[in-house]
């Protein structure tokens, strides 16, 4: 039997996983050597490949660990928000590329870019990317279902729901990264509340109430 392989400390994993995902980022997977992100996070490119086995595991695991990233903010601001509009205003806004001032520099929609670009040819990358986006539309779902039971939306399906409006805010980010001059980060927020609006049932002009 071969000897188990130790994961790095917390730290150590963490500091690979943000270099990995800045790096890919910056200079797209294709473009990224394993060497670009040892030097970034001062480790050696054997022992990435040790603990990661390839680029593409590590594109996998750096958007996971930008993704934990991305539902802890969530969480925490939303939670605080009594409403169930409000708390989709604040999803969309936190997912709305460069439109909260401040924003994080690290962007996880590039990362996104290079999983689906990857998961068209590659059968494993494709069922990371359901994993993924399966989290993605039931972080939706379950703040269109608490409305549901507290009354302020109406009923329906929230999963159906979560879909539409997570394939809006995906395509319209997708717009907004490539600078379309039709489609600003202040257009893409807006859109999507309308839509959202509409697909649940909302009177937006309950939420000035």
């Amino acid at each position: 039997m071969g000897v188990a392989r130790q994961r790095p400390g917390r730290d150590r994993h963490q500091e690979i996983l943000e270099a990995a995902a800045r790096v890919i980022t910056e200079r797209g997977l294709a473009e990224t050597r394993i060497s670009d992100i040892a030097e970034r996070c001062g480790v050696s490119p054997g022992l990435i490949l040790y603990y990661f086995d390839s680029k593409d595991r590590l594109l996998v695991e750096a958007l996971t660990f930008a993704n934990d990233r991305f539902y802890l903010r969530m969480s925490r601001e939303i939670r605080r928000l009594p409403r169930a509009w409000d708390r989709l205003v604040r999803l969309i806004e936190l997912s709305t590329p460069g439109y909260l001032p401040g924003q994080e520099p690290l962007d996880e929609w590039a990362l996104w870019v290079e999983i689906w670009v990857r998961a068209l040819r590659d059968p494993e990358m494709a069922r990371e990317r359901e994993v993924l986006d399966k989290r993605w539309r039931a972080a939706i779902a379950d703040i269109i279902r608490g409305g549901q039971e507290s009354g302020e939306f109406p009923p329906g399906d929230a999963d159906e729901l979560a879909l539409r409006i997570g394939a809006l805010i995906d395509g319209l980010a997708i717009q907004v990264m490539m600078n379309d001059s039709e489609v600003t980060p202040r257009h893409m927020r807006d859109a999507c509340l309308e839509v959202a609006a509409r697909e649940i049932g909302y009177e937006l002009e309950r939420a000035s109430h």
